[in-house]
């Protein structure tokens, strides 16, 4: 049977069905539903000359191409889906819920599956329910402190002692600095990034107090969702308050795992704004292994950057939390007192 859900529908009933995208590896990489698997009608290049042909010469015209491109590989779609799917339970979706999720829904049906779930209106509905879900009112609990005050490992924390938590960084694998790409896996897409991060919100209590560390509207090269990001910026900050020696012992730890030229490269970034001589001298010592000379160097300018865009909040919404090192434990602790 074929059957025909919404977006919310599959989300809030029927997500432990394995989701397949037919999508072209492009448009998949750009932005998908996380856990969907790709199985492409159409190569890049495929789904190209087809678009050409219907621009150019008709709807008919491109969809005789499309099924001489497609007719090759109707055995392999069964042998992938069945992979995917053992079971022959599967939902399907493509752009817009037209004629690529349909008609791979139908060749499943056809050939053995006993449901095939077609998401109405494809991955151009998830994206809009998505982004929707931005706009309501989230009780956001925000995390702050200059850079080395170990904030990331807080809150992985305070997600063990039962905190709801979302991780940014992590989604945007990134740490939020021009050192932030270092010892990470390539970044998503602004688009990609959104949607995990919906996901990971989706599956919260959005009426209990969510943790989340404060950020600029970009991290990386990934953009924070509008409405989230405002409502970040409106929140109470608690400012873990630690001092620069002990900020640079665990940067210096940190970093010390990866490769010199990396953290060379970083501090090359952000130059124009250390100043040159600042940034020689941060990198003379990156090359001498004094790594705690050069994070000194380096929070200079990174607690001036941070501190000024703290001014712009309203000083009643900063909370202050002052310690006297960078300890993860401790400082949920604190947090989890007030």
């Amino acid at each position: 049977m074929i059957e025909i859900i919404t977006i919310s529908t599959y989300l809030n009933n029927y997500d432990h069905v394995p989701l397949v995208d037919v999508r072209s590896p492009a448009e998949f990489k750009q932005g998908h539903i996380p856990n969907a698997i790709n199985i492409p009608l159409f190569s890049n290049d495929e789904r190209a000359e087809v678009g050409t042909v219907y621009k150019q010469k008709s709807k008919e015209a491109a969809y005789d191409l499309g099924y001489k491109i497609v007719e090759p590989k109707l055995v392999s779609f069964i042998d992938k889906s069945i992979k995917v799917a053992p079971n022959k339970v599967i939902a399907v979706h493509c752009w817009r819920g037209g004629m690529r999720s349909q008609s791979f829904a139908q060749h499943l049906y056809d050939n053995g599956f006993e449901k095939v779930y077609v998401i109405e209106k494809g991955y151009k509905a998830f994206r809009n329910f998505a982004l929707l879900f931005f706009e309501q009112k989230f009780k956001l609990k925000i995390l702050g402190g200059y850079t080395g005050s170990g904030k990331t490992d807080v809150l992985k924390v305070l997600k063990k002692r039962g905190e709801q938590v979302i991780d940014l960084e992590g989604l945007a694998n990134h740490k939020g600095s021009a050192f932030g790409a270092i010892g990470e896996k390539e970044q998503p897409t602004t688009e990609q990034f959104q949607n995990n991060l919906f996901i990971e919100m989706y599956a919260l209590n959005i009426d209990d107090t969510i943790w989340v560390e404060d950020e600029s509207s970009n991290i990386g090269k990934v953009v924070i969702p509008q409405p989230f990001f405002i409502q970040m910026r409106e929140q109470v900050v608690y400012f873990l308050d630690i001092n620069v020696t002990e900020r640079a012992v665990y940067l210096s730890n940190t970093y010390g795992l990866f490769d010199n030229t990396k953290l060379k490269e970083s501090i090359q970034k952000i130059t124009k704004r250390l100043g040159s001589d600042r940034a020689r001298l941060a990198i003379d010592a990156i090359d001498r292994d004094d790594l705690m000379e050069a994070a000194i160097i380096s929070l200079k300018y990174y607690d001036k950057f941070y501190l000024k865009g703290l001014e712009k909040r309203n000083p009643s919404m900063v909370i202050k939390i002052p310690l006297s090192t960078v300890d993860a434990e401790a400082s949920a602790n604190y947090l989890m007192a007030l």
